[in-house]
């Protein structure tokens, strides 16, 4: 199961900031898409929105959060006048997607620009935009997958530079027990919480990190 950042209470605003925040920095700054989504991934902005700061998914407008992703970055650009326009763009569109995407997947914005980029995202427009936006998820999915062939455990293990058997030690959590879980053959999603929670304070990382999308 996985555990959400935030409520869905607060969905439709942060797919509307997240929306008119991308359709400004692209078509009002002129900030490339590309680069606007690699701010997006590494600038504390953007981490306080996917871990759903009401403060960025509802209190602020996206020509606001624009500004301060790439003020913590140290981008610069022309500033202009706020718009936010009612015709929704392509660009408001990937915004709009990309967030509700991050938010069923409950994964940084930097695991998901790795594996897809902003312009990628805005290329699907054409296709997806008219769909359920379920599908956009499953596309995204398989693209995710593609690009992350391994389990969540074995990626942030591999980020540690841990072996299993050094993560086994560190944990407490049996060696053939982590192997299972790296090699799907035991579902991590269902697995007792007090696992979870060795795994991750191993991993220095929360325990829905470890768990796989649906």
């Amino acid at each position: 199961m996985v555990i959400r950042a935030y409520d869905e209470l607060y969905l439709s605003s942060a797919q509307n900031i997240l929306g008119h925040a991308v359709d400004f920095a692209v078509m009002s700054l002129e900030i490339e898409p590309a680069v606007f989504g690699s701010a997006l991934a590494v600038s504390a902005s953007g981490k306080q929105f996917a871990q759903g700061n009401p403060r960025y998914v509802a209190g602020m407008n996206g020509c606001e959060f624009a500004r301060e992703v790439l003020a913590d970055v140290k981008i610069s650009y022309a500033d202009t006048a706020d718009a936010m326009y009612l015709d929704k763009s392509p660009e408001y569109w990937a915004g709009w997607a990309l967030a509700y995407y991050q938010w069923q997947a409950d994964i940084s914005f930097m695991e998901i620009m790795k594996a897809v980029s902003l312009d990628d995202i805005i290329g699907m427009y054409p296709v997806y935009h008219e769909m359920d936006i379920e599908k956009f998820v499953e596309q995204m999915n398989q693209l995710l997958k593609a690009a992350y062939p391994h389990t969540r455990l074995r990626r942030h293990r591999d980020n540690c530079r841990m072996s299993q058997a050094e993560l086994a030690e560190e944990s407490g959590v049996p060696l053939r027990q982590i192997q299972l879980f790296e090699q799907g053959q035991r579902d991590i999603n269902k697995t007792a919480a007090v696992t979870l929670y060795k795994l991750s304070k191993a991993l220095c990382c929360r325990m829905e990190d470890l768990l796989e999308s649906l």
